[in-house]
């Protein structure tokens, strides 16, 4: 499969359709996850837009980037509290969207699969976090020269 999207690998749109109404079905009864978002429980806008860019992220279409450019994920993400506490939330709806996703993949691409979705949602997820102060970045364990 070297060349193969992760997007083609498994079988395009419709996966992310289902992966992306996984999470939010777990949203939808998050009081904290639910606080973030403008429209309240209706998510329908937040779906259409994280449908859009992890099809793009991982090898589809670009439609994402054609209609919003480029995805500033910080940015966007900036004016809304996003602690340790919204991550882990965020992070365990993801998780069990990926794993109830990739259950209906083919075994040999399950694994693959599901590890390189995690793999990327779990650093996005903590770069997202502001409530760290600017810059955030990992404690340091380098000493002064």
């Amino acid at each position: 499969m070297a060349g193969t999207t992760l997007y083609d690998q498994v079988g395009g749109a419709p996966f992310f359709e289902r992966l992306v109404d996984a999470f939010y079905d777990g949203v939808a009864d998050d009081e904290v996850l639910l606080r973030l978002y403008p429209e309240g429980s209706d998510t329908t806008g937040a779906r259409e837009r994280l449908r859009l860019f992890l099809i793009q992220y991982w090898g589809g279409p670009t439609t994402y980037s054609d209609q919003r450019g480029h995805p500033r994920l910080r940015m966007r993400h900036m004016p809304f509290h996003i602690g340790r506490e919204e991550r882990d939330r965020w992070l365990g709806h993801m998780t069990a969207a990926v794993e109830a996703t990739t259950a209906g993949l083919d075994p040999a691409v399950a694994a693959p699969v599901r590890d390189s979705l995690l793999g990327y949602f779990n650093p996005a997820a903590e770069s997202l976090r502001n409530d760290t102060g600017l810059p955030i970045s990992a404690p340091s364990d380098r000493t002064s020269r």
